[in-house]
């Protein structure tokens, strides 16, 4: 386990960027066009990677570059007990914590990935999921 102290200036320079990156705008159109929702997310509420507190977002950076991970559990397999995703066989999807501001524990907000690049976000600890397109 590599310890979160240890990891801290990684986040901190992460979140800063994510807070600089959410400050620019490219002009683009920032309309609600969902038509292009993928199969695995139909069904359930839908946000754009950008929408992600900056902490998910730094999480999802920590995940493409495949770690290090503040926790240990980070990368563990998601059983999808709750039922909420798509079923798929044991060890689909992956789990990644990500911090909460004033928590002195893991916190209730997590990312799950799946084997085929499906991710969703969830801040009520697997209560309930939001489908991210990235």
């Amino acid at each position: 386990m590599t310890p979160l102290r240890a990891l801290l200036p990684r986040l901190l320079a992460c979140l800063l960027l994510a807070l600089l990156a959410s400050g620019c705008s490219s002009g683009g159109d920032t309309g609600d066009d969902r038509t292009g929702i993928p199969a695995w997310a139909e069904g359930m509420p839908v946000a754009e990677a950008s929408e992600l507190p900056a902490e998910a977002r730094c999480t999802l950076q920590l995940i493409d570059e495949g770690g290090p991970f503040p926790y240990e559990r980070d990368g563990s397999v998601f059983g999808n007990f709750e039922g909420l995703l798509p079923r798929h066989e044991r060890g689909h999807y992956r789990e990644y914590t990500v911090p909460t501001p004033g928590s002195d524990d893991r916190g209730a907000r997590r990312i799950v990935t799946g084997r085929n690049g499906e991710t969703y976000y969830t801040d009520d600890h697997y209560a309930s999921f939001t489908a991210v397109l990235r």
